[in-house]
């Protein structure tokens, strides 16, 4: 199969970017967002920001409002964290049961709807038509993350209406001082500010879709999705506090991370190039070790464009969800279908039980 593309970042820090080939991969680099603490002045210069045209006026008045960050106010989060990780995965394994016993019931229907299609006459230039010839030309990891990349869209255009802004921020930036804390560790997710990143972000999401579904599975993938947005935004949560470097966040990098994190640890031989130096070529595992150590470094020299400790979280989870995870979580699951199949069956129209 041959990868086209991906792209590390949230809004917090650093991007980057990796076309894949049929003979390697390339790789360039575009920054997550993070934005500074607003200047004393009504406005905010151009570049202070995280996407640098975020209006100063709604960051500072949201600044103002905020509550001293502590690592008592952490306990929530964490809280937070643990059980929406644990509750994506749940939702993520009895969806998997649901589509299964779906599938099963409308095999003959589909088998029906395709026999009365040839039959129809067909329509030239029907719309609905290329529609559909178009999505299912599509990878199940594409139709997987055209969800995703409409979520952002929308809440990219949400930015754009003045009187949504001072609520944009509070909801859709991560801030350990905000007095929102848990809500935006995940809506921040899917929130950009400026187009480029945004477009960056979801083209590589867009290109490493197939690979990490077909890894995983479509419901699965879903659920270390999410989770890895939320896990790396309490990384930096928790790294903020530490530093007392507060500030808002934004942006899908810390679960793009876990994405390219995971295909790279899967996948540690396959070969990549940067796309500006073609003509040399590195292994997925020698490009993730060099991602993890300019984040890391970025993390321990006080670098503050880049949300480094998102990246890290995200990155980190990633390995670990594809070395230890998959078998803790996700081959465990077991017991939580058996309870909700028994569920199913007892309730009206249960029928005797089987799929």
């Amino acid at each position: 199969m041959a990868w086209r593309g991906c792209f590390l970042g949230r809004s917090r820090g650093g991007a980057v970017f990796c076309s894949v080939t049929r003979n390697g991969w390339t790789l360039f680099s575009q920054p997550r967002c993070t934005f500074r603490k607003a200047p004393k002045k009504a406005e905010l210069r151009k570049g202070d920001g995280a996407e640098g045209d975020l209006a100063g006026p709604q960051l500072e008045a949201v600044t103002h409002e905020a509550n001293p960050a502590s690592f008592g106010r952490l306990l929530r989060p964490l809280v937070f964290t643990v059980g929406f990780t644990g509750g994506s995965f749940g939702a993520a394994a009895i969806w998997q049961y649901e589509s299964l016993k779906a599938r099963v019931q409308t095999y003959f229907d589909e088998l029906r709807a395709d026999w009365l299609e040839k039959l129809r006459p067909q329509k030239q230039g029907d719309v609905r038509k290329q529609v559909n010839q178009w999505w299912n030309g599509l990878s199940e990891g594409q139709r997987t993350v055209t969800g995703i990349i409409a979520a952002n869209a929308l809440v990219f255009c949400c930015w754009r209406l003045p009187s949504l802004q001072r609520s944009m921020v509070k909801y859709f930036t991560s801030n350990p001082a905000s007095k929102a804390l848990c809500s935006p560790m995940l809506l921040s997710t899917f929130s950009h500010f400026s187009l480029l990143h945004m477009a960056a972000n979801m083209y590589v999401l867009w290109s490493f879709s197939s690979s990490i579904v077909s890894l995983l599975g479509r419901e699965q993938f879903v659920a270390m999705y999410l989770s890895a947005g939320v896990i790396s935004t309490f990384v930096s949560y928790v790294c903020k506090t530490a530093t007392g470097r507060l500030g808002p966040s934004l942006g899908a990098s810390g679960a793009i991370m876990a994405v390219l994190a995971a295909v790279c640890t899967k996948m540690p031989e396959a070969k990549l190039a940067i796309i500006l130096l073609p003509m040399f070529t590195f292994t997925a595992g020698s490009a993730l070790k060099a991602i993890v150590a300019m984040d890391t470094a970025g993390l321990v020299l006080g670098w503050r464009f880049f949300d480094h400790a998102a990246h890290l979280g995200g990155a980190l989870f990633g390995i670990w969800y594809i070395l230890y995870g998959h078998e803790l979580i996700w081959k465990n699951r077991e017991p939580l279908v058996k309870i909700w199949h028994n569920m199913r069956t007892k309730g009206p129209g249960g029928g005797d039980g089987s799929l």
